[in-house]
């Protein structure tokens, strides 16, 4: 995740730089763990945290811009990322790694940017904005963080939740897994906006008696799978789906509601066949199938998720053309983060994934002022 704050004259004296670092630094009392290693678990693909108090990655770094030079750089993709990030060697391995990278950039203009990677094994997405809050809350001040964080990671596992009653549905194994992925080496992307005049569009392409859709999250997914069908040009009868992100904080064990900055997401999977999604009455079919499968995310659901993957093993969601994953990263909150210089002008997902076969929505406004979602796509 980035973020790109403007100079605040009230701030002169006081350099970002240090400010964030001690801030970090103070968070991760709190957040030991991110200060460990992974280390290999009992089994191959499980792993442990040593908490070995070995600490982060901080890099600190001066650039030759201005915020207003970089324009439009400052939304995803980022064209900067590997200088406002930068990738120290060895940082991308798995074991013995820091699990946490985070950059200041100070500008010319006495803006700066703020860029921040974390092992995914250790937090998802609203797990790391928690963490970034309290780093903002420790940079003005605060003496602990408003939101205690919360590790028991051992609750979301098969041996302590309940046996599920759920039906199982095979959203797993129906997209076609033996199709190929772009080569990630070549890949060209386009970031859509989703400003009021789109989100008023979109509807006006159901039929007239249809019941409005309420969630944008679910209208642009459908317009995008419907393009992305189209553009890759499946076979008719190919399946093809998409992988909605959720939040299962409310729908699991009760301690996982408040503070807990672990995985805490199940993937919900609308399938289709390529031919019946570019059919021209096609949006409303595709919509009503997205909402269909995020209604079926109950506790159940989420028990049988995890018995899933605790016999079977993690499903291969990003590894086949014919399906993709979408988190919706616009809400967590990054474009709210005060480090005391104020909000920032852009704050969100840095590469929108940078992967043909997972797509995040992010937060943005436009040259016109306007607010809505950014979705960069790749091919």
């Amino acid at each position: 995740m980035i973020m790109f704050y403007r100079a605040n004259p009230l701030m002169k004296a006081k350099d970002p730089v240090e400010a964030i670092r001690d801030a970090v630094a103070e968070a991760l009392v709190w957040y030991y763990p991110l200060a460990g290693r992974l280390i290999q678990g009992p089994e191959e693909d499980k792993f442990m945290v040593d908490c070995s108090a070995q600490g982060i990655s901080f890099i600190e770094a001066d650039c030759s811009f201005s915020l207003e030079d970089l324009g439009d750089a400052v939304k995803p993709p980022c064209l900067y990322s590997k200088e406002l990030l930068y990738e120290v060697p060895g940082s991308y391995e798995m074991l013995g790694c820091p699990l946490m990278v985070v950059q200041v950039t100070r500008l010319i203009c006495g803006g700066f940017v703020v860029a921040i990677r974390v092992n995914h094994i250790l937090a998802d997405g609203l797990g790391l904005a928690q963490f970034v809050k309290a780093v903002g809350e420790f940079a003005q001040g605060a003496s602990s963080p408003s939101t205690k964080p919360v590790w028991k990671r051992e609750l979301l596992t098969a041996k302590h939740l309940p046996r599920t009653t759920y039906d199982h549905y095979p959203q797993h194994d129906t997209a076609a897994h033996n199709s190929t992925i772009n080569n990630p080496d070549n890949l060209v992307s386009h970031s859509f906006f989703f400003g009021p005049k789109e989100m008023k569009a979109i509807p006006q392409k159901l039929p007239p008696q249809t019941k409005r859709p309420t969630s944008k999250f679910d209208m642009i997914n459908a317009c995008i799978w419907i393009c992305r069908t189209r553009a890759l040009e499946f076979d008719g009868d190919e399946a093809v789906a998409v992988h909605c992100t959720m939040n299962v904080r409310n729908k699991g064990p009760p301690e996982l509601r408040d503070g807990y900055y672990g995985n805490a997401v199940v993937f919900p999977a609308a399938v289709a066949k390529s031919g019946r999604l570019l059919c021209d009455s096609s949006l409303e079919y595709v919509v009503k199938l997205i909402e269909k499968a995020k209604s079926r995310v109950s506790e159940d659901y989420v028990r049988w998720e995890v018995n899933f993957m605790g016999s079977k093993g993690r499903p291969p969601l990003l590894r086949s053309r014919s399906s993709f994953l979408v988190s919706d990263l616009s809400r967590l909150g990054f474009s709210e983060m005060d480090f005391g210089w104020g909000k920032p002008v852009y704050g969100g997902t840095m590469d929108g994934a940078g992967s043909a076969t997972k797509i995040n929505h992010a937060r943005y406004r436009n040259s016109d002022g306007e607010d809505g979602v950014l979705v960069p796509v790749f091919f």
